[in-house]
């Protein structure tokens, strides 16, 4: 693999386009279960999306450490921290964009800010060896699995460690409310185990890169830690929204099996053309992401009648097809618009990086 690489280019891709596929349904009423989080314990194929990119932060991670070998101690630390503060300042204004209330609700995490904070921490992490940084992992995810063995309310939705510990720092009104209380699934605690995430994208490509057996390393690997996953599940459970041990251990597993069938697939012919598709939504995710957000807050708040563009527009479609089929179109309207929007910018050569 290299900084070329079609395979993680394309799951790049297809990471962001999935996100963008569950993340604006025309109804949030009429989706396809598949399409939804997994309402507590558990997962389906939508909670694996989150920790794919962030695995894919971590790949990227890599290849960046690669080509700052040779910078001093300082200005790399530098580098890091301006990355760090301008992806929280990103998440932050994506939040403020045509937000009409009061600060005292304006929600402060978010999947950018939890991009920033994993991030910035796996990015001095990675300076350890190879052993410190393993071992680092494991300390975070026994040390999370600590917490909430000693915390009373373990891993429930109200008396969770996290929402604890958000309530105390941030304040209930700073928080998430799509469980109909105050907690929030970017949590500050929380944001513990998904440096390992990160750090676990960074080694999947050190051992590609440095290893020559490196796909069946990786894939014993990944088996070891799905298999782990599911043991631990009765006492520590599959929770996207706690971002729990078991959880990285899992997706973190499943994004090396899907990376390593990518490779296995890139010298197939046949699907390099779709490759090179989903690798054009990879080269400017970030962007294509908040152009996303801003996009479906802007169909929001444009009235119509009564109702909103976004209403409106899901309305026509509803029209022609059943309500589910009607947002699931909708849907992929967004995934074929930005995929166009992110062609445009590949054409040009216009690369936007933090």
């Amino acid at each position: 693999m290299n900084e070329r690489s079609l395979a993680l280019d394309a799951l790049r891709g297809i990471t962001l386009a999935m996100m963008i596929l569950v993340n604006t349904p025309g109804s949030w009423s009429h989706v396809y279960p598949p399409l939804l989080h997994a309402n507590w314990h558990g997962v389906t194929p939508t909670d694996f999306v989150f920790p794919f990119f962030l695995f894919i932060v971590g790949c990227a991670l890599f290849f960046s450490n690669r080509k700052n070998h040779q910078l001093d101690i300082y200005t790399h630390a530098l580098k890091i921290f301006r990355r760090t503060v301008l992806l929280l300042l990103a998440g932050l204004g994506l939040h403020a964009y045509l937000y009409s209330g009061t600060f005292a609700e304006f929600r402060l995490p978010g999947v950018l800010q939890r991009i920033a904070l994993a991030y910035g921490a796996a990015a001095f992490i990675v300076w350890l060896p190879v052993r410190a940084r393993i071992g680092s992992s494991l300390i975070l995810l026994l040390l999370y699995i600590g917490i909430f063995a000693l915390a009373s309310g373990g891993y429930t939705l109200v008396a969770n460690p996290v929402r604890h510990l958000d309530l105390w720092v941030l304040g209930a009104g700073h928080l998430w409310q799509g469980k109909g209380i105050a907690f929030d699934p970017e949590g500050l605690l929380s944001t513990l185990p998904a440096i390992v995430t990160v750090l676990s994208g960074y080694e999947a490509t050190r051992i590609i890169v440095e290893r020559t057996t490196q796909q069946k390393v990786l894939v014993i690997i990944a088996a070891l830690a799905i298999g782990m996953a599911l043991l631990l599940h009765p006492w520590v459970p599959i929770n996207k929204y706690l971002w729990t041990s078991s959880y990285v251990l899992l997706t973190s597993g499943v994004a090396v099996l899907v990376l390593v069938a990518l490779m296995q697939l890139e010298s197939f012919r046949p699907v390099r053309p779709a490759y090179r598709a989903f690798a054009v939504y990879g080269e400017n995710p970030l962007l294509i992401y908040i152009l996303a957000g801003l996009w479906v807050k802007s169909l929001l708040a444009f009235s119509v009648g009564n109702s909103n563009l976004y209403a409106a527009f899901y309305h026509l479609l509803s029209l022609y097809f059943s309500d589910i089929n009607a947002s699931l179109v909708f849907a992929i309207f967004h995934v074929v618009l930005f995929w166009l929007i992110a062609l445009w910018l590949h054409n040009r050569g216009i690369l936007v990086r933090l």
